[in-house]
């Protein structure tokens, strides 16, 4: 520890917090207030007939919706009328990105359409069976660039730390599903301390994102401790955390977390959505209550084949967002990872629909629409096209109605001819003196 550094226990553990700024001290709370009670009250919800007989508490209990994740063909087909390319998608289903989903989760499908967006999701189908020419086991070229064990170092100032292999849920279009859902564990500690290794001398990095898996299903000592030794690195300034816990998870998002997490401002978290559909009272609550921790919150959305591949199926998804303070972050066209073709859109698709937002919604609501270069090239900016052409001295231009207008460039040799001519005249002034 740094001599002349002030520390703080964090609550709920013994890991200690440097103090930042002006900043009050965190007060250990043993008990919740008046305020956390009734926050806690406000998510009752009711629970789905398949769950009979389980009180509000364990449905809302974030421990129980782990345990007791539907793993199983026969109890899917308890809940759900499985269509015959989803029993045998099951039934094929193994090892890596096994059929796994929260109670939550599953409460949320129509159990007689096959085609709900939220079942598309996350059961899987025969088509994952199909391998394309096209399909990579590691699309974004993420093992290549990977110094240490559990850590992508692609962009300049910024890394990607891998902390558990666990979701709460399998998507099955998943761009890791090399690596999710095989042990279901976290990194372990002698990683770790390899990764922190390579940090404290790579002073170039101030920019740390925790991704998996996801970082939200580590306990909250466990993430805390990993959260308070990066913070501790002089050159790390920003942390953050990439999530779907919020979606399929919501429960997970407590009070206690929240408290934890406002610690390491500056933190930010990017949350996956998927569908206006996933906007529930739940997930609502969850992220009301990370914003109001001070927590800038971006959606992050995978571009499906039949799941949000319209423009007003996406232009309900921003406005649902903007509305639970979460800013549309990105737009992802679908990575080629292995046995996900079937969820792949053309890229025309995707342009269409920001065409159909810029300048038809608030700039807040748009998000960027990228493609994850193959192989590791990273994120590249896929746009329409508003520049109609470019000639000398100007630029043609359309906006988002088709109208087309003309933008005068400055005149630089004009400007340089000036800027010249009044040097010398100010040369010639000091030759005069």
């Amino acid at each position: 520890m740094r001599e002349g550094v002030k520390m703080e226990l964090a609550s709920d553990s013994s890991v200690p917090v440097p103090l930042r700024g002006t900043e009050k001290k965190s007060q250990l709370v043993l008990f919740p207030t008046r305020e956390e009670e009734r926050k806690v009250e406000e998510v009752k919800e009711s629970i789905p007939s398949a769950w009979k007989g389980i009180s509000e508490k364990e449905w809302n209990d974030w421990r129980w919706q782990l345990r007791h994740r539907v793993t199983k063909l026969e109890h899917l087909q308890e809940i759900l009328q499985l269509i015959p390319e989803e029993i045998e998608g099951i039934k094929q289903s193994k090892g890596r990105l096994a059929l796994a989903v929260t109670p939550y989760f599953v409460s949320l499908m129509d159990p007689s359409n096959p085609n709900c967006p939220i079942r598309r999701q996350a059961v899987p189908r025969i088509e994952e069976c199909h391998l394309s020419k096209n399909d990579m086991v590691d699309p974004c070229g993420e093992d290549k660039n990977s110094p240490v064990s559990g850590l992508v170092h692609r962009y300049p100032d910024r890394v990607l730390l891998l902390v558990t292999d666990q979701c709460a849920t399998y998507c099955r279009y998943c761009t890791r599903r090399r690596l999710v859902g095989s042990n279901e564990r976290p990194i372990t500690q002698g990683n770790f301390e390899e990764v922190l290794k390579y940090l404290k001398t790579h002073k170039k990095v101030r920019d740390v994102l925790l991704s998996g898996g996801d970082p939200l299903l580590l306990e909250n000592e466990r993430l805390e401790e990993i959260l308070s030794r990066l913070r501790m690195i002089p050159h790390i300034e920003l942390l953050r955390i990439g999530t779907r816990a919020p979606v399929t998870l919501p429960q997970r998002i407590t009070v206690g977390l929240v408290r934890m997490l406002k610690k390491y401002h500056p933190l930010m978290i990017s949350i996956h959505f998927t569908h206006p559909k996933e906007i529930t009272d739940a997930v609502r609550r969850a992220c009301n209550e990370l914003a109001d921790g001070g927590i800038p919150l971006g959606s992050q959305t995978v571009l499906l084949k039949g799941i949000n591949d319209k423009p007003n199926v996406m232009k309900k998804l921003v406005h649902e967002l903007l509305k639970i303070r979460v800013r549309p972050y990105y737009i992802y066209q679908c990575d080629l990872a292995t046995g996900t073709e079937h969820f792949r859109t053309s890229v025309a698709t995707g342009i269409q629909i920001i065409e159909k937002l810029r300048g038809h919604t608030t700039g807040y609501a748009i998000p960027t629409y990228v493609i994850d270069a193959p192989g590791g090239g990273g994120k590249i900016p896929v746009e329409p096209d508003y520049v109609i052409s470019k000639e000398k001295g100007k630029l043609i231009l359309r906006n988002y109605e088709g109208q087309v207008f003309e933008y005068p460039e400055p005149n630089i040799i004009e400007f340089k001819k000036v800027k010249s001519n009044g040097e010398e005249k100010t040369a010639s002034k000091k030759v005069m003196a």
